[in-house]
């Protein structure tokens, strides 16, 4: 706490006046990015950024890695150099990044693990939604439509937990499916960094093989959706095989009106990141507290995690659109307007 802040605290006890003002400001909130090279982070960096400028003196300092578990590391390091008081990390390698929960204990300063845990290490929080839910709800989407027929699985990145959380929410709901023959998944791969080139080929090789007899791909992103719906698009197949994916990225939301996506996962932005702000300031002020656990592999981590929903094409308007996450212009843009929704 600088000397300034220290004065007035001393000023304002003397005067009897409640310090809970000055207490909850002069806070420096470092925060380490995996990517800024996909819609939603650059999205939520301004939101974060937006929060922060409404509360005098706190300040956020923001470094992003561009995919590199390694040059994370560097950047984390870089923050604690600059005297940071609280860390919130979005983990390119969720194993990797324990090295920096490592070096900022060690110079005192608490980590939050935001969007995706940091497993086994000592974090002190973790603000995200929960994708083992994700995965349930896409698989319960598709499976209500199509209880029979060929699904491709199209995982996210293995070194980010949340994709086998989200793998882990499908097969939760396609066990039985499978189990009973009803389903067959004819492919089943991982996207390393969450790579929509990686998911096109995997999309492209398993039509192939399958003679484009496929009814669903469940996707763990909707950039890998656009990819899967290219390559369904060169068989002349978009539309007619049941797409999913998450975070309502614009051009999914266009997709999910025009037909070629069947739904998204939206989980609101603004509620996580603003969630993780607060989070940042009660950790950095040892005031912290949860009665909700997630399992990292080192311990159960107290957890902040806000509500989801499915979003189709029949709640469009009334979710994302009313919500004010996304613009009826944009959304329904390559819609001819007379068959826009009445809002």
């Amino acid at each position: 706490m600088s000397m300034r802040v220290s004065w007035v605290m001393a000023i304002m006890a003397a005067l009897g006046l409640p310090l809970s003002a000055v207490t909850a400001k002069d806070i420096v909130i470092g925060v380490s990015l995996g990517t800024l090279q996909q819609e939603r982070w650059t999205n939520e960096k301004g939101m974060m950024e937006r929060y922060v400028a409404t509360m005098p003196n706190v300040k956020m300092l923001v470094q992003a890695a561009n995919s590199d578990a390694t040059v994370q590391v560097a950047q984390a390091e870089n923050l604690l150099a600059q005297n940071v008081d609280v860390l919130i990390v979005v983990p390119q390698d969720a194993e990797a990044a324990g090295a920096i929960v490592t070096k900022a204990h060690a110079v005192g300063v608490p980590v939050i693990a935001y969007d995706r845990m940091i497993v086994k290490a000592d974090v002190d929080a973790y603000v995200s939604f929960d994708s083992v839910r994700v995965g349930e709800l896409m698989a319960q989407y598709v499976t209500k439509l199509k209880p029979k027929g060929n699904y491709i699985v199209l995982k996210g990145g293995p070194e980010d937990n949340n994709a086998h959380l989200v793998y882990e929410g499908n097969m939760k709901v396609l066990k039985k499916f499978v189990d009973d023959g009803s389903i067959k998944i004819v492919a089943d791969q991982w996207c390393e960094n969450w790579s929509p080139e990686i998911a096109l080929k995997h999309t492209e090789n398993a039509l192939t093989a399958n003679n484009n007899k496929v009814d669903v791909i469940i996707t763990g992103w909707d950039g890998l959706a656009g990819a899967a719906i290219q390559a369904l698009a060169a068989q002349e197949l978009a539309g007619k095989v049941l797409v999913t994916g998450q975070d309502a990225d614009l051009s999914a939301c266009q997709a999910i009106v025009e037909g070629t996506q069947a739904m998204t996962v939206y989980k609101p932005l603004a509620k996580l990141s603003k969630a993780g702000i607060d989070t940042a300031i009660l950790l950095a002020q040892k005031k912290f507290h949860s009665d909700k656990f997630v399992n990292n592999g080192f311990k159960n981590v107290p957890s902040v995690l806000p509500e989801i929903y499915s979003v189709d094409k029949s709640n469009m308007v009334d979710i994302l659109v009313k919500s004010g996450f996304r613009k009826m212009d944009d959304v329904y843009k390559n819609v001819p307007k007379e068959k826009w929704p009445k809002s």
